[in-house]
């Protein structure tokens, strides 16, 4: 008589749902790795040495004035407080995983790097500005500058067009006022770089048409090899 084989391994049924929602979006999973790893390193790092990392890796205008390919990119991986690393890990399974599951890691990609590239040299544009007409110090050229939640802030963006009406509009509603509000009320440089981040990821409405639903992972899917 044949035997029966068992349909689970024991005690492996509740890996499956988060082994496949982390392979239907790897690119929000490895760059969140990737942030662990460089806040690991500003954790255990003696004084001093975490605040050059911190500004080595900005995108502020020296760095960028100096290496602006390695500040653009090295700012995206790096978050100034480890101790926010699980609020990051928070945002980035509820707005980075589901657009990188819903349109594809290239157009996901496309999104979050085209907003944090264009966020980035608008709001230093304002900055050096700024600077000449003598509006603020020359130290601004110097802060620290990193930018992981311009992407975020994108992927915020175009999450709209994932949501049925009449919820997209309730959604939309907030996260402008969301990004809104503080730029009106603080006028800080980030700000500008997320409202334009926003604005960046609902122009890519277009990417959005014509993409399949794909259907959600539950709890007792199995995992496709």
């Amino acid at each position: 008589m044949p035997r029966e084989t068992p349909s689970h391994a024991p005690g492996g049924e509740p890996s499956r749902p988060i082994r496949s929602w982390v392979r239907s979006s790897p690119g929000t999973h490895v760059w969140l790795a990737v942030i662990a790893i460089t806040s690991l390193c500003i954790a255990l790092s003696p004084d001093g040495l975490d605040h050059y990392l911190l500004h080595r890796n900005s995108s502020n205008l020296y760095e960028l004035s100096r290496h602006p390919m390695q500040a653009l990119l090295g700012s995206a991986f790096w978050i100034e407080n480890p101790a926010s690393l699980l609020l990051y890990a928070v945002l980035f399974e509820v707005f980075h995983a589901p657009v990188e599951r819903w349109l594809g890691t290239v157009k996901w990609l496309v999104v979050v790097a085209t907003a944090h590239i264009a966020a980035t040299l608008i709001s230093q544009k304002v900055v050096l500005e700024a600077i000449q007409d003598h509006d603020v110090p020359r130290s601004m050229a110097h802060v620290v500058d990193i930018g992981v939640s311009y992407g975020l802030a994108a992927s915020v963006g175009i999450l709209t067009y994932r949501l049925p009406r009449p919820w997209r509009w309730f959604y939309l509603a907030g996260a402008v006022a969301f990004f809104a509000v503080p730029l009106v009320t603080n006028h800080t440089y980030t700000d500008l770089g997320h409202a334009i981040s926003l604005l960046i990821g609902l122009a890519f409405w277009p990417l959005t048409r014509h993409v399949p639903d794909k259907p959600v992972v539950h709890a007792g899917a199995s995992d496709p090899h």
